[in-house]
């Protein structure tokens, strides 16, 4: 019985006096009056949508340059890390977000810097090819209302939130504006066409005047899209094998899975997909960029929005114990693998994405035979790692790419049709086998 209900009733058993019954109608037409307001306040809040929030829509994991640069495979392409450094010059930054979304922020970084960074003047605009943009959709980028920011060593920055419509797999310009000289510092690697280079300010230039292509991508690390919509925000952690030609270059299969997500009719909420894999990674010790140990709170549960995350590490680490036994090289003993290192570490990850209500899911080392990491003992720590992934009832989902990948004649090696020929990295249809490979209901829980 409502209100309005019990006063009339007691209305009926009352005698009440005219004093009593003008008394009684007023406080009648007032209850009324507040059912009503009641019932229009709760009208309002039904129509009106969750409170929006920032989510992932695109990532990278982060390297130091003067380590990369120190390594004689990549001198070469970054040169001597005391002579590199932007002088008064426009960088531009190419990336593909895997969210739609009408309102964007970017985020900086200056993690491996060893001075400030300042940033000049900054922009975001839709990318139209190389290092063009449309005029149309340039937008300046402020910090806490401020055209320019200074971020200090080992920290980052979010750019204010700006009205710029995306679209999932859409290529977006981020343009900075460095007019100190900063040393090459927090850097990834992209695939050809990633970052471009031009003399002074050109952050809102529909293109850039003499652009040279960048060899490497330099500070730019995020872009989150404001949504008020529920989205599932997927992060693939790993090594090469998650990064992909060209590291996070197209092609890997975390941006597969992205495609396969936004072309599934049976969906039920938005999937944003970030690839944080790095090449040369490993899990227990650091490699080529820290250890997985270490990065993973940055690089995963860092990320806006995280909810689930799919870990394939210990290819390199199981790699490392074949390089032990060369003439010359030391392998330090907290450096000699085991695979009760390895499971306790990938052990340790769960429990961190678990107590930050992150789901895991795990992926089984593929095989790596015919390759320098290929011995009976690697291959002993490869299959008993493989067989501890498995039986694991503490992750939200397995994802087998061993059983995917591998060759069915000739299990410890991988299947040619998905060899990129160095019997270690899966091609364009391995990394399609990858993305196939995972069940999609396990990304919409």
């Amino acid at each position: 019985m409502n209100l309005l209900a019990r006063w009339r009733a007691g209305l009926r058993d009352a005698a009440l006096s005219p004093a009593h019954w003008m008394a009684v109608l007023g406080l009648a037409v007032l209850l009324v009056g507040v059912q009503a307001v009641w019932a229009k306040q709760a009208e309002q809040a039904a129509r009106q949508p969750a409170e929006a929030r920032w989510v992932a829509g695109w990532a990278v994991a982060v390297l130091d340059f003067r380590e990369m640069a120190a390594n004689p495979l990549m001198a070469a392409m970054g040169g001597a890390p005391d002579t590199r450094a932007f002088r008064a010059q426009t960088l531009r930054q190419v990336l593909q977000p895997s969210l739609d979304g009408e309102r964007v922020r970017i985020r900086f970084s200056n993690r491996f810097g060893k001075t400030p960074l300042r940033i000049a003047a900054a922009s975001v605009a839709l990318g139209t090819g190389t290092d063009a943009v449309s005029p149309a959709s340039l937008r300046t980028l402020r910090f806490g209302g401020r055209a320019t920011t200074t971020i200090a060593p080992g920290a980052e920055a979010w750019s204010d939130g700006v009205a710029l419509k995306v679209e999932a797999g859409q290529s977006v310009a981020v343009s900075l504006y460095l007019d100190r000289t900063t040393p090459f510092a927090t850097m990834y690697l992209m695939g050809a066409g990633g970052g471009w280079l031009a003399e002074g300010n050109a952050v809102m230039a529909p293109k850039l005047p003499k652009a040279a292509p960048l060899p490497m991508n330099h500070i730019v690390t995020g872009l989150d899209v404001l949504t008020a919509q529920p989205v599932r925000t997927v992060v693939a952690f790993g090594d090469s094998i998650t990064a992909g030609g060209g590291e996070s270059g197209t092609g890997a299969y975390p941006d597969m899975l992205a495609t396969r997500l936004r072309d599934s009719p049976q969906a039920a909420h938005e999937v944003s997909v970030i690839n944080a894999g790095i090449g040369g990674n490993r899990l227990l010790v650091d490699s080529i960029g820290p250890n997985g140990l270490s990065r993973f709170a940055r690089d995963v549960l860092g990320q806006s929005g995280v909810t689930h995350a799919i870990v394939l590490l210990g290819t390199n680490d199981i790699g490392r114990a074949a390089f032990g036994a060369l003439p010359g090289v030391e392998v330090a003993p907290h450096e000699v693998p085991t695979a009760e290192r390895i499971t306790d570490g990938l052990g340790q990850l769960v429990k961190q994405a678990r107590a930050k209500g992150v789901k895991v899911l795990l992926g089984t080392v593929p095989p790596f035979g015919n390759t320098p990491y290929a011995t009976e003992a690697n291959e002993a720590m490869r299959e008993a790692v493989n067989r501890w992934v498995r039986s694991r009832q503490d992750v939200d989902g397995v994802i087998d790419f061993d059983a995917v990948l591998r060759d069915p004649a000739a299990p410890r090696q991988m299947n040619p049709t998905f060899d990129s020929g160095d019997h270690l990295h899966p091609n364009r249809a391995g990394h399609a086998a990858m993305a196939a490979a995972i069940d999609l209901r396990e990304l919409q829980e």
